[in-house]
């Protein structure tokens, strides 16, 4: 299995703009998949690091709303069944947003919730507008963040203990 995602990663990376723009979006859906790999591959190959961070923000996004769609749709048995997210969930995440409304799809980047977060506010019907931009900042800011870490703590961290 490890092949295979290492293989389709490589697919992505050699696609460029594109292949982030997929691995992203792949990555805020519902299939596991990790965009950051390819995020910061492209850009230590000398890919721009803000068209880059543009590309995945507006991948994972369109992942994200993916799953708002599926809330949307109401369809419990689906989420049940094909995504392995069981009601009682849904259910409680829909009653912590409640109030609270679209600005919380800022959290949809957050690790396993963030899917629940964005399918809770497709049931609730948030507004689609408000929902698909706080997704979309939050997305950006942690990618903003992703590529921050990468080419500033990480690569200082590395230089300081080469020049022990």
């Amino acid at each position: 299995m490890d092949a295979i995602i290492a293989t389709v990663q490589q697919f992505l990376i050699d696609m460029g703009y594109p292949g982030l723009f997929v691995s992203a979006m792949l990555a805020g859906s519902i299939i596991p998949f990790s965009s950051e790999i390819v995020l910061v591959v492209l850009i230590k190959l000398g890919f721009d690091p803000l068209y880059s961070v543009v590309w995945a923000s507006l991948g994972n996004t369109a992942g994200g709303m993916s799953c708002y769609y599926i809330g949307y749709l109401g369809k419990i048995e689906w989420a049940e069944k094909y995504f392995k997210v069981k009601h009682e969930k849904i259910l409680k995440m829909q009653k912590f947003l409640q109030g609270k409304g679209a600005m919380m799809a800022f959290f949809a980047f957050l690790p396993t919730i963030g899917e629940v977060i964005s399918m809770a506010l497709g049931f609730m019907r948030s507004n689609i507008l408000l929902t698909t931009t706080s997704m979309f900042v939050g997305k950006l800011v942690r990618y903003i963040f992703v590529v921050y870490c990468m080419l500033y703590a990480v690569d200082g961290f590395l230089s300081m203990i080469h020049n022990l």
